[in-house]
């Protein structure tokens, strides 16, 4: 009884720990102590930074999304970023999450 007690105790699942906090224009993310990311009570693995151009546009955007694909594209981060009517473009908040747009 005793082994299966102390089990139970030592051998949780550790939650990591922020390390550094992100805040935005958009929203307030943690970088955790194991790589990954937190927002708004989601973990994510990855943190993409996606540049390019939009049609018609003067100057590039930089979208960046936390995300659990390890790609994104740049026609996908800018629909989903708010200029599509077509619910499909989005992400599902288990995906991905919009956390700052810049432009340069």
């Amino acid at each position: 009884m005793t082994a299966f007690l102390l089990c139970l105790i030592g051998c949780g699942k550790q939650t990591p720990e922020q390390v550094k906090t992100i805040e935005s224009d958009l929203k307030t993310y943690y970088e955790l102590s194991d790589g990954s990311w937190e927002c708004d009570g989601h973990i994510y693995k990855y943190r993409l930074e996606i540049s390019g151009r939009m049609p018609n546009a003067a100057v590039d955007s930089t979208f960046v999304y936390l995300s659990n694909q390890e790609t994104i594209s740049f026609e996908q981060a800018y629909l989903a970023a708010g200029i599509s009517s077509d619910l499909n473009d989005y992400f599902s908040v288990e995906d991905a999450v919009l956390v700052d747009m810049k432009t340069n």
